[in-house]
Formats: structure tokens, C-alpha cells, sequence
């Protein structure tokens, strides 16, 4: 224990020497105050308020550390702010959205491992910090993996939502269950065909029974969401007209977290907002302060129970 400098005049000097003696042997040695007051001579109570006064003018004095990677007090601020049960602050000021991406997706992967109970259903999605993630999956707890959504080819990306939901299982040994079908159908009875294939539902049946779910938190804006990059320009124009701020799994809300419909939803395979609602754990990833807005959406629609994130979009959040 470190020793500070305390004015004279808030102790007499042989109950200075005391007070100093019983915080050394409360808070370094870890007597019980019962114990430092036989020790001592002295009732429980003095020792009590010889402890609080001692921290009260700042001849004991506790400080909590932080570490090297993760904003334990942002972290905290955020959570309590939003009422969410984790928050984890990756502490960075890295302005590159690459960088940005893959300490998100380092983070998230703990805290999978952590979150995941043995014999779990845990739901897939993709994104780009979830394929970070995924290559940083050392084990997880044994478990169903399920595809959540399906693929969106991506020029020079290798990783899709069924090579995510694999690797996810092959961390765990558990099983993996996979789709190969587009997120985004040209129409509606394609979108129905196709989840009338009994691999997709087979898939589907399992989203209400999700234990957990991680997700990626996207725009609505060019290279902020891939749903919005794959539609037509018209619709995306149409869609930010209707008020669409965020996308998570191909489904649309608005700047307030409500549900945008406008028969997107029945051209798009993937778990619904419905059953990401009723998963108990849902962990989401962002990164990049311009997805504050997006993800401020998500967090008022109630989406989210655990965020992985860095410090400038959460300190903007916060801001808002």
C-alpha cells in the first residue's frame, strides 16, 4: 500500500499511526475487523470508523486498474446507461475501421467463450468483425451452432455465414447446423421455396430455441451494411426515405428501434427480430463511430443484451 500525503490536521499523530496500522492489516493482510480488533484491543465498531474515516480523508485510497486492451469504466458507464447485462470497451483510439474490426473481433471471441454455456443452442450471423472473431475461436463450450442468416457473396471474401457457423463449432466440437441459401431473394416465392428446402428448415426450426445469438450491427449507407450493398440503388434510396437507420440479420429499424416493414422482410431467410427478442443472450459486435446511430437503434429496440465495441463509438454514444 502506497503512502499518501494526509494533512496532519485531520489526525492526532499516535491515532494516525493506528489508523494506518489497521488499514495495513485490513485491506493488505486480510484480517477480518473482528480479528484486527482482538489484535488491537478495540471494539469492531472503532476499527470500522477508524477504516471508513481513513478513506474518507484520503489516508487510504483504492484505485481500480484497467487493462491494457479493454475500457473497464466505459465499459461500465455504457452498461448501466443502456441497462444492458455486458459490456466489453476495447480502450483504442485507432481510427482504421481494419484495426477497429479485428480488436472487436479478438474481444467478442473471449467473450463468446465466456457467455457460452455447455450444450447451448448458439445462433451465427456475419459480418465482418464476426469473421475476425471466428478465426480467434481457440474452444468453446460444447454446443449446437446454427446458421442465423444466409450467405451474401462478397468480392475477396472467403468466409461466409456457413464457414463461420462451422468454425464455431469446430472450436467446440459441437455440431454445426448449415444452410447453403442467399440472405436476399429476388421475391417472395423464392424466398418460400427455398425455406421449404429441408436444410434451411431444419436451420429455422432451431431459432426459437437459441440460447445465444451473436450478431453484427450494420448501418444503412454504402459499406455499412451488406444487405444495403447487394439491393438496387432505388430500394436503398426507398428504404432510407421509410426511415431505416440500422439492419441486423436482414431485418430494417428505424432511428428508434422499431421494425421498418415493407416486404424486404419476406425476401430475406434468416432469423427473425421476433426470435432475436426472445433469445436470453443476444452479443452484438460494432465498430466504426459513423454505425453510432445504427447501433443506438438496436440498443432502443431492445435487441442487445451484451455489446463488444471501442472507445469512439461508445464514447459518441454516449455523447448522444
Amino acid at each position: 500500500m502506497s503512502e499518501p500525503a494526509v494533512p496532519s490536521t485531520e489526525w492526532g499523530p499516535a491515532e494516525l499511526v493506528l489508523a494506518a496500522a489497521i488499514a495495513r492489516r485490513f485491506y493488505l493482510d486480510g484480517l477480518s475487523k473482528v480479528q484486527i480488533a482482538a489484535e488491537f484491543g478495540l471494539s469492531r465498531f472503532k476499527v470500522a470508523r477508524l477504516l471508513d474515516r481513513a478513506r474518507a480523508t484520503g489516508l487510504v485510497r483504492i484505485e481500480i486498474g484497467r487493462t491494457a486492451d479493454i475500457d473497464t469504466e466505459l465499459s461500465q458507464r455504457l452498461r448501466v446507461h443502456f441497462g444492458l447485462r455486458n459490456v466489453v470497451v476495447a480502450d483504442t483510439h485507432d481510427e482504421d475501421p481494419i484495426d477497429l474490426r479485428d480488436q472487436v473481433g479478438r474481444l467478442a471471441a473471449t467473450v463468446l467463450t465466456e457467455l457460452v454455456a455447455d450444450n447451448a443452442v448458439l445462433g451465427v450471423a456475419w459480418g465482418r468483425s464476426l469473421q475476425r472473431m471466428s478465426r480467434e475461436l481457440r474452444s468453446l463450450p460444447h454446443c449446437t451452432v446454427v446458421q442465423l442468416c444466409g450467405a451474401i457473396p462478397q468480392p475477396g471474401v472467403s468466409d461466409n455465414s456457413l464457414e463461420l457457423t462451422r468454425s464455431a463449432a469446430q472450436a467446440g466440437g459441437g455440431t454445426a447446423v448449415i444452410y447453403y441459401a442467399p440472405l436476399v431473394v429476388a421475391d417472395e416465392a423464392t424466398a418460400a421455396a427455398l425455406c421449404g428446402d429441408p436444410s434451411v428448415a431444419k436451420a429455422l426450426s432451431y431459432y426459437d430455441q437459441l440460447d445465444t445469438a451473436v450478431i453484427a450491427v450494420g448501418g444503412w449507407g454504402p459499406g455499412e451494411s451488406t444487405v444495403h450493398d447487394v439491393l438496387g440503388e432505388d430500394e436503398q434510396r426507398r428504404l432510407a426515405e421509410l426511415g431505416v437507420r440500422a439492419e441486423l440479420c436482414g431485418n430494417l429499424l428505424d432511428g428508434e428501434g422499431r421494425v421498418v416493414t415493407d416486404g424486404l422482410e419476406r425476401r430475406t431467410i434468416g432469423v427473425s427480430v421476433e426470435q432475436l427478442r426472445a433469445t436470453p443472450e443476444v452479443i452484438a459486435l460494432a465498430y466504426g463511430a459513423e454505425k453510432a446511430e445504427a447501433l443506438r437503434a438496436a440498443l432502443r429496440g431492445r435487441f442487445i443484451s451484451t455489446l463488444v465495441t471501442h472507445t469512439a463509438l461508445a464514447e459518441r454514444l454516449l455523447a448522444a
